[in-house]
C-alpha cells in the first residue's frame, strides 16, 4: 500500500505516545498525525499528555516552518476517548486534572511558533474539533463532519476552548455549535467560520501540502508577529507586536524582501 501523501518521504521523530506520530521533511513541513484509525483516532489521555512534548520536539527541528495536523485512515479525530472519559468522571479530582491536561495540549498547539493547518478528513468531533480550532487554519474535505458535542454528554466545555471558538466563529455561531452539539458538513463549516478551505476528498491533502510549502517561503518574522498579535486581546495587540517591530528594524527579512521585489526574484527568507 502506498504511504499517504502527507507522510510520504518524511522522517519519523521518536514517538511521544502510542497513536501519535510526528514527521519532518526536507520541504520545511512537519506533520503530526493521530494514528488510532481502529478507534477513529480518538484522543487518549496519554495523547493529550504527549501533545505539548511532541509539538516542542517538532519546533526544535531545524528547518521546520509549517505544521500539518491530520489523522490516519481518512478520519481526523472522533474526539476524546469516551471510555476513558467515563472513568475520569467517576472522580471529580480526576475530571479536573483531565481537563487541565486537555487545555494544556490545546494551548501548546495554539502557541506553536509556525503556521499550523488542520487537514480534516471524516470525523472532526469534540476534542478533535477543539484541536482543529486551535490551529491557525483548517483545510476540510467536503464530506467531513465537524462539531463540538459536550451538550450531548453533559460535560461543561472549558473556558479556554469556549472563548477560542467564539473568537474564531463569533459568539452566536459558537452558541449554535455548543448548544446543539450538532455536526456540520465541510461545506457548512465554511460559512460558519470553521473552515478556510473546503475541497473534494481526493484533492485535500495535496492542496494543504502545497499551501504549507508556500508558507515556508514567507517571512517567519511577519508570520510570528501576526500570530503574536492575534493571540492576545485586541487592547494588547500593540504591546505584543512591539518587540517584533523593534527587531524588524535590524533583522534581514525586510532588506531581503525589498531587494527581491526590486530584482524581480523570489525572496530567500
Amino acid at each position: 500500500m502506498d504511504q499517504p501523501l502527507l507522510t510520504r518521504d518524511r522522517s519519523a521523530l521518536p514517538a511521544q505516545a502510542d497513536g501519535l506520530n510526528a514527521y519532518v521533511g526536507e520541504d520545511g513541513v512537519a506533520v503530526l498525525e493521530f494514528a488510532r484509525p481502529h478507534r477513529r483516532n480518538a484522543v487518549t489521555l496519554a495523547i493529550w499528555q504527549a501533545l505539548p512534548k511532541a509539538l516542542a520536539q517538532i519546533a526544535e527541528q531545524e528547518g521546520v516552518r509549517a505544521l500539518l495536523l491530520t489523522g490516519a485512515g481518512n478520519t481526523f479525530s472522533a474526539g476524546a476517548d469516551i471510555t476513558e472519559l467515563a472513568e475520569v468522571y467517576g472522580d471529580p479530582q480526576r475530571a479536573d486534572a483531565y481537563h487541565a491536561i486537555n487545555v494544556a495540549a490545546e494551548e501548546a498547539l495554539a502557541a506553536f511558533p509556525h503556521p499550523t493547518i488542520a487537514v480534516v478528513h471524516g470525523a472532526c468531533v469534540g476534542g478533535g474539533c477543539q484541536l482543529a480550532v486551535a490551529c491557525d487554519l483548517r483545510f476540510v474535505a467536503d464530506n467531513a463532519r465537524l462539531g463540538i458535542t459536550p451538550a450531548k454528554l453533559g460535560v461543561v466545555y472549558p473556558a479556554v476552548p469556549t472563548l477560542r471558538l467564539a473568537r474564531l466563529v463569533g459568539p452566536a455561531r459558537a452558541k449554535y455549535l455548543l448548544f446543539s452539539g450538532e455536526l456540520v458538513s465541510g461545506w457548512d463549516a465554511l460559512p460558519l467560520g470553521l473552515a478556510e478551505k473546503v475541497l473534494p476528498v481526493a484533492e485535500l491533502d495535496a492542496a494543504a501540502l502545497e499551501f504549507a510549502r508556500l508558507l515556508t517561503t514567507r517571512s517567519t518574522q511577519t508570520i510570528g508577529a501576526v500570530k503574536s498579535a492575534l493571540a492576545v486581546p485586541a487592547e494588547r495587540a500593540a504591546e505584543a507586536l512591539e518587540p517584533w517591530e523593534r527587531r524588524s528594524r535590524e533583522a534581514s527579512d525586510v532588506h531581503e524582501g525589498l531587494a527581491a521585489f526590486l530584482e524581480g526574484r523570489p525572496p530567500r527568507f
